[in-house]
């Protein structure tokens, strides 16, 4: 009587186990319960909130759920960022869509709510954008080494599209490796610093991609040089910096590069469901037209290594801002 008592105990126990690792394996699987919301941290037209909402679009399809886009611009980013810093009940719903404003905006707001590395889960670098060093095409300037070499004798200007963007950084990493005279121009954004570069207003810029890729083709301003770490596809004929290596050159390696971090609370089956589903994103030929369309690669990093990227990326604007004076 014992024995059958035992068995029966023992196989409802055994019943009981394998429903509860049922539950707890549906559960995993489970993520999203509810629309995911993902945070453009700037208003709606740039390449930021076009890239998330091309990618919101796909991860539906994916997620099998909602993806509600937010815009929350403000302060270059800092705004929507400390927001999702601070967690709260929604927070294993939430991803931002951040950008060099995550790294910069660290550099020049130093006394930030939170810490730009620590307080947020990165999931995946989406796509990374390189800036071109570009010139109006009637420049006396046809290489680097050329404008350099004017630069330590006679002021530039370089336009950009506000303090604290990539393009403006970059220029201020320009001048900073290479000891050069350059004056910083200011606009509202790329779409009003362009007409000033084209009709050489300014000697120089070191915009993105998307903005003077057609120009550059059309023979209205010249590339001089890339900054990503390799050639870019679509301009296989234009040096990088590095490439160029003098005057410290070999140092400058920089992309605007975009993808997707939550809070630190992010669950572990929420990371594993959305890294899974931007892994599919990407490999889709919808997504990979759009990423040529921006003369953007995908991105490569993720997790840990996505991680320590930021964490150079925070250590290496924050030397610049302090040398160009711009921290606020």
């Amino acid at each position: 009587m014992n024995k059958l008592i035992n068995a029966a105990w023992l196989a409802a126990c055994g019943s009981a186990l394998a429903l509860t690792m049922s539950v707890s394996t549906a559960s995993a699987n489970d993520w999203p319960t509810d629309d995911v919301r993902l945070v453009v941290p700037y208003a709606p037209g740039g390449t930021t909130d076009v890239l998330a909402r091309r990618v919101a679009d796909l991860l539906q399809d994916e997620l099998d759920a909602n993806v509600i886009v937010e815009n929350r611009p403000g302060a270059g980013s800092t705004v929507a960022t400390a927001r999702l810093a601070r967690g709260g009940r929604d927070a294993d719903h939430t991803i931002l869509m951040a950008s060099p404003g995550h790294t910069i905006g660290a550099a020049i707001y130093p006394d930030l709510t939170y810490d730009p590395v620590e307080d947020f889960l990165f999931i995946q670098n989406i796509i990374d954008i390189p800036n071109v060093m570009v010139v109006p095409a009637n420049s006396p300037y046809n290489s680097v080494l050329e404008f350099v070499e004017a630069a330590k004798e006679q002021n530039m200007a370089f336009s950009h599209s506000g303090v604290g963007s990539s393009i403006h950084m970059s220029g201020e990493l320009f001048k900073n490796l290479t000891e050069t005279n350059m004056t910083s121009v200011p606009f509202a954004g790329s779409g009003a610093a362009l007409p000033a570069l084209l009709g050489g207003d300014v000697q120089v810029s070191f915009e993105n991609m998307p903005t003077v890729y057609s120009h550059i083709r059309s023979g209205d301003l010249r590339a001089l040089a890339v900054t990503s770490a390799e050639r870019s596809e679509y301009l296989p004929d234009v040096p990088t910096m590095a490439e160029i290596g003098e005057h410290n050159l070999d140092q400058f390696v920089t992309t605007a590069w975009f993808g997707l971090i939550a809070h630190n609370s992010f669950s572990q089956e929420a990371h594993e469901a959305m890294q899974e589903a931007l892994a599919a994103v990407m490999q889709r030929e919808e997504f990979l037209d759009f990423a040529e369309q921006l003369g953007a690669e995908p991105g490569q990093v993720a997790g840990e290594e996505f991680k320590q990227f930021i964490a150079e990326e925070v250590e290496r604007w924050d030397a610049v801002a302090e040398q160009a004076g711009i921290r606020q």
